[in-house]
């Protein structure tokens, strides 16, 4: 691009090189020359900024871009959504803090960016206005300095540099769902050629489902010989819930555990259950599709919340110290358990707060609410923070006993196992034992035992079998 400009003006292109501006990038976009006009009289002075990932808490050092909602050469203002990127906590919509037009993006779809590094840059417009005189002014400005005189006009060539081509993701991958990206990444496929049925032409899970069916009928089951059989491989990279796993439990290999398991009679509990049940599902004008039935599971934490008021050692946090610091033992009188909950990207703990404060129905409520943002990627960072104790219910999956493990600085841990249908012994009125079909389940604890001794998980464990197996002494209230 050539443009013709008077003197003064180039006196001001001189000057924007000066020392006092060195570190301000003038885009050459905004020089134009409209017609015969050579400057706009109140310029738009174009400052490139480098737009940073912030700390979105919990100490996160980089977060997994999950979609773009712009593109290079965008104009976006204040407070419009930039991306969706993923912690390992939480998945969290950037927003932008400037009006401007997009001039680069450093990440694509699934990459990891490093909170502190660049995330894209962004052209910011600041309206100024120096003094630019018209061209007829020029030939006064220089009488009157006294100066020699100089040609009229002087050309001034500027190349405007491209901007870098930013290769793009196929058009539905940055909306599509959690799994739906799993499988394109697990079979490698371009969800530009899969038919979406979903609103918009979006590709849902079903969708991936067909289109690999598909593939399979269509190509022939290679032969592997002996070598292409032990040298086929795959290698991924950890997703960011995977990593924080890795961090976590390398941590908690530095506590000693110990365990304690025992079954508790959830017979009483389970009766009780599905008396409330059936009298919802006989409420007049009740929705039967929409019906939500109490679980054990807000029970069972309602019941551990009443007996840590009579241990309270097991619902704190230990700081071991460190450089000859003595270790400190925080007891917290909030109970705020954190659930582990089983989600397409993987194990999510969010937390529960205040469990002390709820009642069975509320209690019910708030952990359908945090499973179902778990499982649509939804947490926020304050639902992942803060949890004095985890309730882990690995009996929603199947198994028995388990031997769950502790997540500092938290100093225990519950596993819940399978509710199974037993034979039992028990006494009748008239003191004689038979046999009776009972339910059961296995509960089993992991405890810190720097600071936890075993008689006393033990004496709390079975405190809390007692107001389990005895509804009544629960004292619970239903709203």
């Amino acid at each position: 691009m050539r443009a013709f400009v008077g003197q003064r003006s180039v006196r001001l292109a001189k000057g924007l090189s000066s020392p006092s501006l060195q570190h301000t990038s003038i885009s050459p976009r905004c020089f134009r020359v409209p017609g015969p006009k050579l400057f706009h009289s109140s310029p738009v002075l174009c400052q490139v900024q480098p737009y940073l990932l912030a700390d979105i808490g919990e100490g996160i050092t980089e977060c997994r871009i999950v979609q773009w909602f712009v593109k290079s050469g965008d104009r976006v203002s204040q407070f419009d959504p930039i991306c969706e990127v993923q912690s390992d906590k939480a998945s969290v919509e950037i927003t932008s803090r400037y009006d401007g037009v997009i001039t680069a993006i450093h990440h694509q779809v699934d990459e990891m960016a490093i909170v502190g590094k660049p995330l894209l840059d962004i052209d910011v417009e600041d309206e100024t206005s120096p003094d630019i005189p018209p061209q007829g002014d020029t030939a006064q400005d220089t009488a009157t300095t006294g100066g020699d005189a100089e040609p009229e006009s002087t050309m001034v060539t500027s190349t405007i540099p491209e901007e870098p081509a930013v290769k793009l993701e196929p058009k539905h991958s940055g909306l599509a769902a959690p799994a739906v990206r799993r499988i394109m990444k697990e079979h490698d496929i371009d969800i530009s050629k899969v038919a979406g049925t979903g609103k918009g032409g979006r590709v849902l899970k079903e969708d991936m489902l067909r289109h690999l069916s598909q593939q399979d009928s269509m190509s022939p089951a290679p032969v592997l010989n002996d070598t292409t059989a032990n040298e086929a491989h795959e290698t991924v990279r950890l997703s960011p819930t995977d990593s924080q796993m890795f961090k976590v439990m390398t941590r908690a290999l530095s506590i000693p555990h110990f365990g304690y398991t025992h079954n508790v009679d959830l017979t009483s509990l389970t009766r009780f259950r599905r008396k409330i049940n059936a009298r919802a599902e006989n409420l007049p004008g009740h929705d039967k599709t929409s019906m939500t039935r109490l679980s054990a599971l807000p029970f069972i934490l309602k019941a551990l919340s009443q007996t840590f008021s009579k241990y309270p050692k097991l619902n704190a946090h230990l700081d071991p110290g460190s450089d000859g610091d003595a270790p400190q033992l925080t007891i917290k009188h909030s109970h705020d358990f954190g659930i582990a909950i089983d989600t397409p990207s993987g194990l999510l703990v969010p937390v529960v707060k205040g469990i002390q404060n709820h009642s069975i129905i509320s209690l019910d409520a708030e952990i359908k609410r945090l499973s179902a943002l778990a499982k649509e990627g939804k947490l926020a960072p304050s639902d992942m923070k803060g949890a004095t104790f985890t309730v882990s219910n690995i009996g929603s999956i199947g198994g028995a006993a388990v031997s769950p493990v502790i997540v500092p600085p938290m100093v225990a841990i519950l596993g819940v196992g399978k509710a199974e249908s037993v034979p039992m012994f028990i006494d009748n009125e008239q003191g004689e034992s038979q046999i009776a079909r009972r339910e059961r389940a296995v509960l089993s604890w992991s405890a810190d035992h720097r600071v936890l001794d075993g008689a006393s998980v033990a004496r709390c464990a079975e405190s809390l079998a007692k107001s389990l197996e005895s509804i009544d002494e629960l004292g619970l209230s239903l709203k």
